[in-house]
């Protein structure tokens, strides 16, 4: 009877594992037939000539195609075969559709987002359209939706979700746009409250000392001065010894995270999200003059600051169609955003451009006079009216759909309400028809400067700094995307708009813009700081601007370059010199004074650490890493009696948000004024010790010695894709193995190699126009979304190692022809 029991179970085992290797083999079956087709012909419906898609060993694509549009075509079919998921999720983050597909993980996301009506606002840049425009966005969605039908098997992501991809649809691109719009300037009125909170809770004097607009120690702009911090205000309009003890606080505690919806969404809000990492969305760019290059080629280097998933946002790609002039070609290269059908920065022979986020302000809180009687109706300065109500119904993948009620005012939508309750509208470029067009198409066949700056202001984009070079060995600056025209105030706090004293008057002309063209110096610098002053950086509005030191720390390695070359831009690039926090490491050596280290062995071989710290952010060094934890101790606890009362009213506040909170505490810590200390501490240097105490704390030492806590195993890279590390860890981890989790030089803060764990350089390119051979180029990940294509990860190594590789494409390795279909 045993011996027979022992037999079925064996038997039953044996078909288990038959059922369940089947079931495996037909799932990798799925997962592997949704890998496009690279080689041979496919008839395609939707061109006028076939269109020649010409792989590298990277997976690059050249298009060859007959005209504009049959390149938008070739543009959305390479898209749609290596990157369509990605694509969805772009739209859908836009759109608040991440629940349709995802489920009640993202429904929070998807009401945070549904205030702005993106997709009703992209319908209506559709319909604003010129007839080229549409023309492009058409045949873009016809390849997208070609390259779909035509793979083996929707994308692997929808087989683990169980979803059908829904097809694209022209108005989609634009939502890709809003995408953009909500990573770099999403959550740019969250600063604007901070600073109204600010105001109504602080002395005047107090206001600006806190939130001043720049430090004379790190202001570089290009053209201008610098700023300079205002005097610490005296004891008489504040004196933190004399009042009563308050609870304790932190100034620095970030927003409510998101994490869990970030990890769906690919274009999050890092303003929002990543707070408590210290990283918000930036970049680096830069030109040099032909005068001051080995090859007397104007030089444009840029690296673009994004959070960094699997597939990476950006897509490498080659146009080549045929010019106007007989026997020309028009042939342009750089990256795309997968789900539109434009370069985004590059260099088509005749100019080169790179982008950094402007941090310009491009939105406004209006603080609404509601009637006491009726909590829809609002003054205008024509009188009262009701506000308008839509209804926005959320799809939630297995379960019940969900109406969000969305009220909005003739400026914007009603967003939320300030710390005293009361209701604020939104004024936004994004909002406006102006905001978003496919203008970057136009700077495809540029040839010139001059027509270049023209188009960067008549694109409708998220405004960025356009550094761009031409083959004369010209460089200049201006800003590419909308700028309001401002009546009446300078946006830098909430202010009402009900008399129309204060008023957005249309936008600004190409011919107003600000320009910096053929400096002096022969060298354009931005890092998201501010690059210019007086009425130029009027124009652009207060904003949030970085800190310079980045900033000034890429213009004197660019000083210091005599004739710059390629390599030499890609060095500047890497730079991790710790510039910024050498003042912060002699001051943490100053604190661990002998007696503060005497029969204290922890301080003491902290002390041992930050004397040897090598003065770069470089993952073996643990010097590093405790002196940027000490200065933002001191930062916290510097601050967190001043800012106490806006806690206390808000407990949102994050003073830190703003970014310019380094020249107050510097000047604290350097005059240590006696009636703005914290009553906690008896002295300044309780402070500074306690501090470094806390640092010490912040570490499990029993597990771990203080020596090998080194800045490279919290700067670890953690790039993933974003629905295996929630849906399914155990292949996300096995499907990232070309992803590794590499310990990191860089940082986030105030040096020209930005990094963290799963944010940082999303590309880097050092190119000179007419000279793209010379070029260097790479990217973190590779070009397809696919984790069995060889182009998953495959360029990944050469961006954490930082070596130079080709900005061209290399040698044809495969080749698809589109063919138009027989009648």
């Amino acid at each position: 009877m045993l011996k027979r029991i022992v037999i079925v179970l064996l038997v039953v085992v044996l078909l288990v594992a038959v059922a369940a290797g089947g079931t495996a083999y037909w799932g990798y079956q799925k997962f592997a037939s949704s890998l496009p087709q690279l080689d041979g012909e496919i008839q395609v419906e939707g061109i006028r000539q076939p269109i020649t898609i010409e792989r590298d060993a990277l997976g690059i694509p050249t298009i060859r195609a007959q005209d504009r549009r049959d390149l938008a075509f070739g543009t959305g079919y390479v898209h749609g075969q290596d990157r369509f998921f990605q694509m969805d999720l772009l739209r859908r983050n836009a759109a608040g559709e991440l629940a349709e597909i995802i489920g009640r993980p993202v429904l929070s996301q998807d009401r945070k987002v549904r205030v702005h009506r993106f997709r009703h606002r992209a319908e209506r840049v559709i319909a604003a359209a010129s007839s080229e425009e549409r023309a492009i966005l058409d045949a873009y969605t016809a390849g997208v939706n070609a390259a779909l039908g035509d793979l083996g098997a929707p994308p692997f992501e929808y087989l683990l979700l169980g979803v059908t991809p829904v097809p694209w649809r022209p108005e989609d691109s634009v939502l890709c746009l809003f995408s953009m719009y909500l990573d770099l300037q999403g959550g740019d009125y969250l600063d604007e409250s901070t600073l109204g909170l600010l105001r109504d809770t602080l002395p005047p004097e107090m206001v600006e000392f806190l939130a001043p607009q720049g430090t004379a120690e790190w202001d570089a702009p290009v053209e201008g001065w610098p700023f300079t911090v205002p005097p610490i205000p005296n004891s008489s309009v504040l004196d933190l010894r004399a009042a009563p003890a308050a609870p304790a606080t932190s100034s620095v505690t970030p927003r409510r995270s998101t994490a869990p919806e970030r990890a769906w969404a690919w274009m999050p809000n890092a303003r929002e999200t990543d707070a408590l990492m210290g990283f918000r969305p930036g970049s680096n760019s830069w030109a040099v003059d032909g005068d001051h290059t080995i090859h007397g080629g104007a030089l444009v280097a840029n690296d673009m600051h994004l959070g960094i998933r699997l597939p990476n946002i950006w897509y490498r790609a080659r146009f080549l169609w045929p010019a106007a002039e007989e026997g020309q070609e028009h042939t342009i290269t750089g990256v795309t955003l997968p789900g539109a059908p434009a370069i985004i920065v590059g260099s088509n022979g005749h100019i080169a451009w790179g982008f950094t986020n402007s941090q310009g302000d491009w939105a406004d809180l209006i603080e609404l006079e509601i009637d006491p009687a009726d909590q829809r109706v609002y003054i205008t300065p024509d009188g009262p009216r009701q506000m308008d109500r839509d209804v926005e119904i959320i799809k939630v993948l297995g379960g019940d759909e969900e109406a969000v009620i969305v009220y909005s005012t003739i400026w914007g939508p009603v967003i939320d309400k300030d710390h005293t309750g009361r209701s604020r509208a939104l004024r936004w470029v994004a909002h406006d028809v102006e905001g978003v067009n496919m203008g970057l198409v136009g700077m495809e066949t540029i040839d010139n400067i001059d027509d270049a700056l023209t188009q960067a202001a008549r694109c409708g984009a998220p405004a960025q700094n356009f550094v761009v070079a031409d083959d004369e060995g010209r460089i200049a600056w201006s800003i590419l995307g909308r700028l309001p025209r401002r009546v009446g105030f300078d946006g830098r706090f909430p202010t009402s708009w009900a008399d129309g004293k204060h008023r957005w008057d249309g936008y600004l002309e190409p011919a107003e813009y600000p320009r910096i063209e053929a400096p002096s110096d022969g060298r354009i610098w931005t890092a998201n700081a501010r690059v210019v002053s007086g009425e130029n950086l009027a124009k652009l509005g207060h904003g949030f601007y970085d800190l310079g030191a980045r900033a000034k720390q890429i213009r004197d390695d660019l000083l210091a370059l005599d004739k710059a070359s390629e390599k030499d831009m890609l060095a500047v690039q890497l730079d991790d010199r710790a510039v910024f926090l050498e003042r912060w490491q002699k001051l943490l050596l100053d604190t661990l004074t002998p007696a503060a280290v005497a029969d204290h062995p922890q301080r003491a071989e902290m002390r041992t650490l930050v004397e040897n710290w090598g003065g770069q952010a470089s993952p073996d060094s643990v010097g590093f890493r405790l002196v940027r934890s000490f200065r933002h101790r001191v930062t916290d606890e510097a601050l967190a009696g001043l800012v106490r009362p806006c806690k206390l009213k808000d407990e949102r506040f994050n003073l830190a948000s703003i970014d310019m909170s380094e020249g107050p505490v510097w000047s604290l810590v350097s005059s240590r004024p006696e009636h703005l200390l914290d009553p906690k501490y008896a002295s300044w240097d309780e402070l500074l010790l306690a501090s470094a105490d806390g640092v010490l704390a912040e570490f499990d030492l029993s597990e771990v010695p203080l020596s090998q806590q080194t800045w490279g195993r919290q700067n670890t890279a953690d790039i993933e894709h974003p629905l295996l590390e929630q849906a399914a860890p155990k292949l996300s981890r096995w499907l990232n193995l070309a992803m590794p989790a590499d310990q990191l030089a860089g940082d986030s803060e105030n040096l020209p190699r930005i990094q963290r764990p799963s944010g940082g350089a999303s590309q880097r390119l050092a190119v000179s126009p007419g000279r793209e051979a010379e070029g260097i180029f790479h990217m973190p990940g590779g070009q397809s979304g696919h984790p069995l294509s060889p182009h998953y990860g495959d360029g990944h190594a050469a961006w954490v190692k930082g070596e130079p590789t080709p900005f061209l494409p290399g040698e044809t390795k495969h080749t698809l022809v589109l063919q138009p279909e027989k009648p």
